[in-house]
């Protein structure tokens, strides 16, 4: 093998840390130049001036060429796609003619939606649906997240996310962060900024988030739900009919009522519950004694009244405990799931495998396979 062919393979292994992708099917290796003193160059094209991440694109780049045989130095050059390469890049990402549409919806997705719902707030949603993404992209997963909580968007901060999405043309690439792809009006306002829409406004954004955003080919999309039935859980049924509800609760008696009414609206949506978390269930005493703050029970009795509901069994997928390292790791922004060994982290790993393990179903799915031609 050549140096220069020895390059190229090993540029095959750099991924761009937006797209998840190799560089060199993106298009962005232009050019490699091999010196006969053992220097190389590697001109690379980024999507768009700006981009954010470039300075991580050419350490991995040089990480991936420096103690090749033959090779002495590397050196790096940066440039831009043209217009042309942008369009090629595109219909390379999303077919032909750049198609607009919700990826997730179409025949041949196997991408399982769960959208994280909630009668009220307070009940930790949020920090499930980051911990459930972050534990699921751990165990190889590929996982993408919608921050679907315009008004009290929480997301970013949850993951640690405060890099801005890349916009190449119409296509927003979102930041990733602890292996999950992550989307939230936050990324897009000022400071601590409020939002302040009407209905039709929150639909489309919704609606630019599904479209818009370049998630690839995942395996699971979570959707973090405002609480209540209110218009972003209506629009989440006409936008994904397919989306799986998953609700949290707390074990108090109060939030269980309030929680069943988000799980009931499955049957007018025509939606499946995939199961209901009961979040902080027991505070654990220094003497090992369980305190059980907000009362017990709660999770089982919403599954219970949620089965009569909806005319099939509704599992309680498991009870987290009310620990300071859960709010601690959401602080600062290191999903806790990631620190195991707490018996919160614990059971939201073990929800996450029992969630994984569900197969995304081939049924009525369109295999592109065809005959061999002699």
């Amino acid at each position: 093998m050549t140096v220069e062919a020895a390059v190229r393979s090993a540029l095959g292994t750099v991924i761009d840390p937006e797209l998840r992708r190799p560089i060199t099917e993106l298009g962005m290796v232009e050019s490699v130049s091999v010196h006969d003193d053992g220097s190389v160059v590697v001109h690379v094209l980024l999507t768009i001036a700006g981009c954010p991440l470039r300075d991580t694109i050419s350490r991995d780049v040089e990480a991936a060429v420096t103690g090749l045989p033959g090779v002495n130095s590397v050196r790096v050059a940066l440039g831009v796609m043209t217009q042309e390469q942008r369009d090629a890049l595109k219909e390379r990402l999303r077919g032909a003619g750049d198609r607009r549409g919700i990826p997730f919806n179409e025949p041949g997705s196997l991408t399982r939606v769960l959208a994280v719902a909630s009668g009220k707030g307070g009940v930790g949603k949020s920090s499930v649906t980051v911990n459930l993404a972050a534990a699921m992209a751990a165990q190889g997963l590929r996982v993408g997240i919608v921050d679907a909580d315009v008004y009290g968007f929480s997301i970013p901060a949850l993951m640690g996310i405060s890099q801005a999405p890349t916009r190449v043309d119409e296509m927003i690439l979102p930041p990733v962060a602890h292996g999950v792809k992550a989307i939230s009006i936050g990324m897009f306002v000022t400071g601590n900024q409020p939002v302040a829409w009407r209905g039709p406004m929150l639909h489309r954004a919704l609606e630019q988030f599904l479209q818009d955003v370049y998630f690839g080919d995942l395996d699971v999309l979570f959707l973090d739900l405002p609480p209540g039935t209110g218009d972003i859980a209506i629009s989440v049924s006409q936008l994904l009919p397919g989306a799986e509800l998953l609700i949290v609760t707390t074990p108090q008696a109060a939030a269980a009522d309030v929680a069943e009414r988000a799980g009931s609206m499955a049957v007018q949506t025509g939606q499946k519950v995939a199961g209901v978390i009961e979040n902080m269930s027991w505070l654990e005493l220094p003497g090992g004694e369980r305190m059980e703050v907000f009362g017990s029970g709660g999770g089982a009795e919403l599954a219970r009244r949620l089965s009569s509901t909806v005319g099939y069994d509704v599992e309680l997928l498991g009870s987290i405990a009310l620990e300071p390292a859960l709010r601690e790791g959401g602080d600062a922004g290191e999903p806790v799931v990631l620190r195991p060994g707490s018996p919160a982290a614990d059971e939201l790993t073990r929800i996450a495998s029992m969630l994984a393990r569900r197969p995304r179903g081939l049924n009525e799915r369109l295999l592109t396979v065809s005959p061999k031609q002699r």
